[in-house]
């Protein structure tokens, strides 16, 4: 058991981290307004303010309320409460249990490989689901941040560690854990003050020699990224690499369509943690669910406590 203890936090080690975690709230519902829409469909619905989404107005296939997150945040939110339970600690049974409660609460969306998983827990009893193949989808690396916060002093093969923890739960796959690693340690490097150019030559190069699959350089702009986390990550990174700025980062990848929401969610929360609070648009604060930008603020702070 590590022992519990109080972080020394700066100020804008704080700011950072709450900004990536309000940037995965906002990216996730910004997102699902388009979400499983094409490039052509979004342009076509928006054509009036210029063919380009930018502003949270909820919508969507799920009919969401204005400022209304999904999955993304929700399994989140769920997990970092169940690290907070257990003063900071990151267990199987305890990521398993609260994914499940979180189920029970009919959440507004829910991926397929996530409800068979947790299905198989409840007959089970058991917190980790079996290693399949199938199960590279992106369900996994959405919900990482609440691990990336409480694990920011932690040496990096226990960071890798708690990644797998949390993900073997619904999605035992090693794609899928390349990705939720990577997306950690550079949600890390960004809160502790990394350039993108830093984390492009350490954490992305690395990432691309470990699984090439993942490779975004020199191909075509991935448009209708699918629940795929290779196809998730691609887009991710295109948009994270080649649009500046917090705001046009995320607008750029949300209106590539697909699954707009996860892909706006981890946007969101690496350009968060790179840029920081005060490039958070403060109207897309203000459209946000005041309820969730509260928790989100929270859970950020105790997390890095």
């Amino acid at each position: 058991m590590r022992q519990a203890r109080q972080r020394v936090v700066t100020a804008d080690t704080l700011a950072r981290a709450e900004a990536a975690y309000l940037g995965l709230a906002l990216g996730d519902a910004l997102g699902a307004t388009v979400e499983f829409m094409t490039p052509r469909e979004i342009a076509h619905r928006f054509a009036g303010a210029g063919g380009v989404h930018r502003e949270i107005i909820g919508g969507g296939w799920l009919h969401l309320k204005p400022g209304q997150v999904t999955d993304d945040t929700t399994m989140s939110l769920a997990l970092g409460q169940a690290i907070l339970a257990q003063d900071g600690e990151i267990t199987r049974l305890g990521c398993a249990r609260a994914f499940d409660s979180w189920m029970r609460g009919k959440p507004v969306d829910i991926g397929n490989t996530v409800r068979r998983n947790l299905l198989q827990f409840r007959r089970s009893g058991f917190p980790t689901a079996a290693p399949s193949e199938h199960d590279a989808g992106n369900g996994a690396a959405m919900r990482v941040l609440p691990v990336a916060l409480a694990t920011l002093d932690w040496p990096e093969y226990e960071v890798r560690d708690a990644c797998r923890i949390q993900a073997h739960v619904t999605h035992h796959n090693p794609v899928s854990d390349a990705a939720c690693e990577f997306i950690t340690l550079a949600v890390q490097d960004f809160i502790r003050g990394a350039s993108l150019r830093e984390v492009y030559r350490i954490r992305i190069a690395q990432l691309l020699r470990d699984q090439p699959a993942f490779a975004f350089r020199g191909r075509p702009r991935r448009v209708n990224p699918s629940g795929w986390v290779v196809e998730t990550l691609q887009a991710v990174l295109q948009a994270l690499l080649d649009v500046g700025g917090f705001e046009n980062c995320l607008v750029d990848v949300v209106n590539r369509g697909g699954d707009a929401d996860t892909t706006g969610a981890i946007t969101g929360m690496l350009a968060g943690a790179l840029y920081g609070s005060r490039a958070i648009p403060a109207r897309w604060l203000k459209a946000l669910d005041p309820g969730v930008r509260e928790r989100c603020i929270a859970q950020a702070r105790a997390l890095l406590a």
